[in-house]
């Protein structure tokens, strides 16, 4: 922070990021009880978060990208690994446009705010800064994904992306400071605490439960990751909190040690241990390979005597994630990378026209037998129609098959992708369209199979093994689509688009959607053989 904030517990050291002016105006220096102050109009605070989360849906961070490149450029990186690096560069260059976001799943806003002891605002800060977040997702083409809870269990979208995680702190200074994060749900799903004890703190203990929790992570949340770890907390919430800010890069300027009087700090041995244990999961950029992860965190904490919380959290590779402030000088906001394009550089243009041609406009017996020829880890083209379901339509479904014992013709005839895109572009086919985590709708599959329906399927992750059994014993596919990637797969592969049943779940809805050489990986079979283990591969 260019005006030192004191952190006691969180001992920040100087901000080096680099910042863009968005307005110099709706701030102004005043006296205040025999001192300077710094006065801030409520529009300041609406204009800073409407700017920050249209930023956060369609730029990435500079330093962020060329680590996506150098993944690329990495001899060591497998052919898939590359495939999907290229395809993040594209996907990137392509939301920098302003009309398709980075990711389908724009995020729920989360906002952490450090107001110094010498702001004066009319007090409705949280309104003000909800103001801005309510409009950037109403005029983009952004998702509405919060659900509002009328009963224990009955559920209705709030049509807003509201309300919005707003979490406003005392500090030092005359400045006022903010993290803003757009925080998709697939990487939110894979943030864990472990209560443990005084008997992890061994060098092989630790090394062996880091090792068997970075691999359960997967790639369902779309890798790769900047993974954090943070081993204790004064609290269960301290942990958690330090894991979210330390997965944004928030924490970076941590010291490297800690002191008797007890503070957070990075260390720089851990994280070089816990990049090692990502390579050796094999789990790779999605479809195998070394970058699970293309950053690590590890944070040291204080703790109780009688207790030893460890978190894990990640970001995910829509790394969506800046800094803001308000000072003297105005309204400022990290400076996103606005022209990706040029890391595109010795990239074939346009979509990859590799891989197993698949025409799904055929009986689905035939796709089957097409794909049965096929080894796992086969990159397919799928051209032709798909039904696209997720997590609320297949709960309608599940409740009909109980009840009837029928399916809908459509769950029969076409493969299911399980998706929700965000809002469609004007004129366009589709608004950005990935992937959403396949195994959420594990629990369905099997009688789905057994019934005839859902025998290929489409998401993102590794899936449980009742799953990979289902596909054995029924003679079903699960496939993996890139994960992070909305934006391009609906420019370049997504032809048409329409709503074919439960239109009032807007997002959820069931779609039918027509695709050109869609770009996928046969992740397990019908011989029970799988990509992340569960079968031979």
């Amino acid at each position: 922070m260019s005006e030192q904030t004191t952190f006691h517990l969180f001992p920040a050291g100087a901000d080096k990021t680099r910042y863009r002016l968005v307005s110099d105006r709706f701030v102004r220096r005043v006296k205040c009880a025999g001192g300077e102050a710094l006065s801030v109009d409520s529009k300041a605070l609406t204009l800073l978060a409407a700017e920050a989360f249209y930023d956060l849906a369609f730029f990435l961070r500079p330093a962020f990208l060329r680590r996506i490149r150098a993944i690329l450029d990495d001899p060591r990186a497998s052919d898939n690994e590359r495939f999907v690096a290229g395809a993040l560069l594209q996907n990137a260059a392509i939301a920098a446009e302003g009309v398709w976001p980075l990711c389908q799943d724009t995020g729920s806003a989360q906002v952490v705010g450090y107001k110094g002891h010498r702001v004066l605002t009319d007090g409705a800060d949280e309104a003000a800064l909800t103001s801005g977040i309510r409009d950037v997702y109403k005029r983009r083409n952004l998702r509405y994904s919060l659900v509002a809870p009328l009963s224990v269990f009955e559920e209705a979208n709030t049509g807003t992306n509201l309300p919005a995680q707003i979490d406003l702190q005392a500090a030092e200074g005359s400045e006022y400071h903010f993290y803003f994060m757009a925080k998709g749900g697939g990487s939110s799903n894979k943030t864990a605490l472990f209560q443990e004890s005084k008997a992890l703190l061994e060098e092989k203990t630790l090394e062996a439960f880091l090792a068997e929790k970075v691999r359960a992570l997967g790639v369902a949340a779309c890798p790769p990751y900047r993974i954090a770890v943070v081993l204790g907390g004064l609290s269960p919430e301290m942990t958690m909190k330090t894991v979210k800010l330390a997965s944004a890069g928030f924490l970076d300027s941590l010291p490297k040690h800690g002191r008797k009087s007890g503070i957070a700090f990075r260390d720089a041995e851990w994280e070089e241990r816990l990049s090692k244990i990502a390579e050796a999961t094999g789990l790779g950029t999605q479809f195998g390979g070394r970058f699970l992860a293309h950053e690590v965190r590890f944070i040291r904490l204080p703790r109780h005597a009688g207790s030893c919380p460890v978190g894990i959290g990640v970001s995910c590779n829509a790394d969506r994630n800046c800094k803001g402030k308000i000072t003297k000088d105005g309204i400022f906001l990290e400076e996103l990378d606005r022209n990706p394009g040029r890391l595109l550089e010795g990239i074939p243009a346009g979509p990859a026209r590799t891989g197993a041609a698949i025409n799904l406009d055929r009986p689905i017996e035939a796709v089957l037998a097409d794909l049965s020829d096929l080894p796992i880890g086969t990159m397919v083209r799928l051209s032709g129609p798909l039904v696209v379901a997720r997590d609320i339509a297949h709960a309608r479904l599940w409740k009909t098959f109980r009840e009837t014992g029928r399916v809908p013709e459509y769950f029969k005839n076409h493969p299911i992708y399980y998706a929700g895109p965000a809002k469609t572009p004007r004129g366009m086919a589709s608004g950005s369209f990935g992937p959403t985590t396949a195994q959420r709708m594990d629990g369905y599959l099997p009688e789905f199979m057994k019934a005839g329906a859902s025998r290929i399927t489409l998401g993102k992750g590794n899936r449980s093994p009742k799953v990979v059994e289902a596909c054995k014993a029924y003679g079903g596919f699960f496939l993996g689509t890139i994960g992070g990637a909305a934006a391009l797969i609906a420019k370049e592969f997504i032809k048409k688009s329409e709503i074919i049943d439960f239109a009032d779940l807007g997002m959820e809805a069931v779609r039918r959607i027509v695709v050109k050489d869609l770009p996928a990986f046969i992740i397990y079979d019908d011989k029970g053989g799988g990509l992340y283990g569960g079968g031979p591969k």
